[in-house]
Formats: structure tokens, sequence, C-alpha cells
């Protein structure tokens, strides 16, 4: 399987740069996975595809505003530091720019000092731990200084922090949103909850790897990033029974897919408890929990285009894919959405 297997060409002018005034009325296009027959809706009418009995996964991470833009002490040099991943109370892994300048031992400051660092020592892939030294919570002076992680794709700064948050975010420690969820408003997911859909609330903190390339021609020499995730009991047996009584499980993006199909046993029922997990997912996996899935339109030859290939078909997704291109859907983070399931029956 290659990697250009997974390639379209997608013109630059429908990359989303802003996310739309109403998160609900961004554009729904609905596949079904089984005949690639497609059909083009509103974001708000995927309750008129959910039934009583299905259950809704959603991840409930938090972004944090992770990129902090401060100086070297000694030279006043310009510096940028990406939070990764939280390693001990003040240890954190970190990309940091210029990485050369950034040797361990180097002391850092930001926000007038406000916020102190120092760099440990240089990690896989170039990455730095660095320990932070402040005043009173770490979280509140990071909401001070940090500013929200957006993806190298978006070259507009964003107004409104929270509008790179989902409405149900609650455990911080993303440095990217599961942007699939950006599209819900609490009185959609209230309308949901009261059809008679289940909804059960999974965490994993997306790591910046999510943006990484694929580098290898051959997808399976591909390493993916590890990411953190947990399942509670309470999440877990929803999702249980909704497989016992015969309903659907539909994943809110490819976090919530990955969340579920790496807690899941080999008989298809979800564990609770946490762990870091590496899974990919690509064409020619079987999978053990999902049922359909809710997600935003990937980039070319990413590992999402082959998570998404998994489900429906590459045939099925390029066909899609080429129709919303040519319908001038909106692609990526900001973007428009797909709902892909079995829809045998429905119209």
């Amino acid at each position: 399987m290659k990697k250009s297997d997974f390639y379209f060409d997608l013109p630059q002018e429908l990359i989303a740069q802003d996310p739309l005034e109403d998160r609900s009325s961004s554009r729904l296009l609905v596949l079904d996975k089984n005949t690639g027959e497609l059909s083009h809706h509103i974001f708000r009418d995927i309750i008129d595809y959910l039934h009583p009995g299905d259950c809704l996964v959603l991840n409930n991470t938090k972004v944090i505003p992770a990129r902090l833009l401060g100086e070297r002490e000694g030279t006043g040099g310009h510096v940028e530091v990406l939070l990764l991943k939280r390693k001990e109370a003040d240890v954190w892994e970190t990309l940091v720019k210029p990485g050369k300048k950034c040797k361990p031992g180097q002391r850092l400051s930001f926000g007038d000092g406000l916020l102190k660092a120092e760099v440990l020592e240089t990690v896989e892939e170039g990455n730095r731990l660095i320990r932070f030294e402040y005043e009173g919570i770490f979280e509140e002076v990071l909401d001070k200084l940090g500013e929200m992680p957006l993806p190298p794709y978006i070259t507009h700064k964003l107004k409104d922090k929270n509008r790179y948050q989902t409405v149900y975010a609650k455990y911080e420690g993303s440095a990217a949103a599961p942007t699939a969820g950006l599209h819900f408003t609490r009185e959609l997911l209230q309308q949901i909850a009261d059809k008679g859909i289940k909804i059960a609330y999974v965490t994993l903190h997306v790591g910046l790897g999510t943006f990484r390339p694929v580098k290898e021609e051959n997808v399976l020499e591909h390493h993916m990033h590890s990411e953190y995730y947990q399942v509670t009991e309470e999440a877990a047996n929803t999702i249980n029974e909704t497989k016992r009584k015969g309903g659907r499980v539909i994943c809110v993006g490819t976090t919530s897919c990955r969340t579920v199909e790496s807690a899941a046993d080999e008989q298809g029922m979800v564990q609770p408890g946490c762990d870091n997990t590496e899974i990919f997912i690509y064409p020619g996996y079987r999978f053990k929990v999902l049922d359909a899935l809710i997600t935003n339109f990937h980039l070319p030859e990413s590992t999402l285009v082959m998570l998404v290939s998994a489900l429906a078909g590459r045939e099925h997704i390029l066909h899609a894919y080429e129709e919303a291109i040519h319908e001038k859907y909106r692609f990526f983070s900001f973007g428009d959405a797909m709902f892909i399931a079995d829809l045998k029956g429905e119209k």
C-alpha cells in the first residue's frame, strides 16, 4: 500500500481559515460506506441520521494555549516553545524554535519573566524537555501568556480562542482540537439526547503528530505518534450496552475512533482505563467497535485519509473528496464535515 494511493489535488482556497459564525451551519456530506452514494446537507441535519438506541462517542479533551513566545536569557533572542506532553508537574516535552540555539542549560523567559524555563535535555526528533518556573498556578499563567497552537495550514490569527475548542471540552492536555466536534452546539447535543441517542465521553489528548506527514512511500513503514487516552467505566458501559442492544456506535472524529478501537478487546468490548496508543488504522483494518463516523475532510496522503478509507474503501473516499472539491466544500480543521455510515434503508 503506497502513500501516493491516497493523494488528491486540493485547491489552496478550499482550506478553511476561519470558523463559521454558527458551528452547526457548516455543510455535511453524507457517504454510504457500502455503495459510495453521496448526498449534501447542513451539519445540523445529522440528527436525522441518528436513531434512538445509537451511541455518539465524543472526545472531551481540551486544547491548551500551548504556544509560548519569549526570549533566550543572555542574548534576548526570540524563541517559540510549543508544549507537547507533560512529563512531570513542571517538566514538559516541547518543540522549540530555533532548536539549535536552545541547548541543555539554556534559560528562557516569557511575559517579562512571569514564566521562566530551563532546557533540560534533547529527546527524540529534536524535541526538548523543559522545566518551567512560575508563581501561582501553571494553567493560569499559561492562559495569560499562551496562544492556541493552530495547525500550520491556518494562517489567520484566531479572534476568539474558544472557537478552537469543542463546546464540551473538559480535560486539558491537547495540542490540537478534535475538530469533528467543533460542529456541535449545546442545543444540537440536547436535541440529540432528547431523541434517545446516548452520549459517551472519552478523552484522547491530541498531539501535534496528528499533522505529521507520512514520509515513507510504503505506508506500513510509517510509525504513529503516541497519544494518551482515558475511557471511564461509565463510557465503556454505555458503549458496550449500545452494542449489546443492537444500536450503532458513532464516533465523532478520528480521535474518538482511535480511542474506542484502542480500548477494545478482541470481542469488541471496550475496557475502561487509561493508556498510550499508537494505533494506525488503514485499509484492511477490521473495526471492533465503530459502526459510523462523523469526520472533517483531511489532508492528502495523511494517516487520517487512510483511516476513513479503512471504513468506506479508498475508491469511495477519493470519489467523495472529488465531489467535495467540485462542490467547494471547506477543508481541514475549520472546514465542513462528512458522515460515513451504512445507510441501507435510509432516505
